[in-house]
């Protein structure tokens, strides 16, 4: 294969990503030209409403999926925990990269969260931090934040928020590791399943681009969001429902946290599992009926039975 051709969406983030993913491969085959068909997706268009109100973080992959049944590209690079739970026939994810940090980051003036001022306001259209958020401050003013990470941060130093919540590998990926004011990580605050992890998408029916972009996937990455993945996918979580994920390696082992919350008066459901690695999928499906039995059921609502994305 001489040249491979990579959808991708135009922020800046998802571009390094790209780029990336470009340079991995050419390291690995110096003689493969790897060319980028940057992309506009209808989740990036769309920034006065909630992805929830038009269609979820789905509407991120369509173009580009669009333009690999086309013939235009021949894969696809996302942001895994933008990739929903069951793909279209005939996709499918090849590669998982090495994950990089998967905790949330709070930017702001003020150095923790506990330093915010009684009702601050902070940004963020995420459920799942939303949910957090209001389980350890009730008094804060919680407002939609959507757009590119330098979008939210510009809108965060001209004063229209006192706090954002990003994560905190989009931050380090550009260079922006610095605007990280505290980490928000387990096991007290849970990210989104998959975060952190950036995925290579293809026609599952193309073997020479699968055994290809196969090269740059990470074993022990993919065991990991795969649990997180069949916990997220047995509960039908979306992003109507504040659903967090995070498995680690034990030695041979993956231990892995899940929590339901509520966006409105902060209520969390917790649960955990542990098994060995190649029964993930198994852990997954185990902690989600752990957290029904804890009652998530209630905070899942009328989503319970709807098939969603990350």
């Amino acid at each position: 294969m001489k040249t491979l051709r990579i959808a991708t969406r135009k922020s800046p983030l998802a571009l390094w990503q790209s780029e990336h993913v470009a340079a991995r491969l050419q390291r690995l085959h110096p003689h493969l030209e790897v060319l980028l068909l940057p992309l506009s997706t209808r989740g990036d268009e769309v920034l006065d409403r909630s992805l929830a109100a038009i269609g979820g973080k789905g509407l991120f992959l369509k173009e580009l999926e669009l333009a690999m049944l086309r013939g235009e590209a021949d894969c696809a690079v996302h942001s895994l925990k933008d990739v929903p739970m069951a793909l279209d026939a005939p996709f499918e994810l090849p590669a998982i990269l090495a994950r990089a940090d998967p905790a949330d980051a709070l930017v702001s003036r003020y150095p923790s969260l506990q330093a915010l001022p009684e009702g601050a306001r902070v940004g963020t259209s995420s459920l799942r931090r939303q949910a957090q958020l209001r389980a350890l401050r009730t008094d804060l003013q919680l407002a939609d934040l959507r757009g590119n990470v330098n979008t939210r941060l510009a809108k965060l130093d001209q004063g229209d928020y006192d706090a954002i919540v990003l994560a905190c590998a989009g931050l380090q990926r550009l260079g922006l590791e610095a605007r990280i004011g505290a980490r928000l990580a387990s096991p007290d605050w849970l990210p989104a399943p998959a975060q952190g992890a950036i995925a290579v998408e293809c026609r599952g029916d193309d073997p020479q681009v699968m055994e290809l972009l196969a090269s740059l996937d990470d074993a022990p990455t993919r065991e990991c969001v795969e649990a997180e993945r069949a916990m997220n996918r047995a509960l039908h979580g979306s992003c109507h429902v504040p659903v967090a994920a995070f498995a680690q390696h034990r030695g041979e082992r993956l231990h892995l946290l899940g929590l339901v919350g509520d966006a409105g008066d902060g209520r969390l459901v917790r649960a955990e599992g542990e098994a060995e690695a190649v029964d993930r999928q198994a852990l997954g499906r185990e902690v989600a009926r752990r957290l029904l039995d804890a009652g998530a059921d209630t905070l899942l609502g009328p989503y319970a039975r709807e098939d969603g994305d990350a």
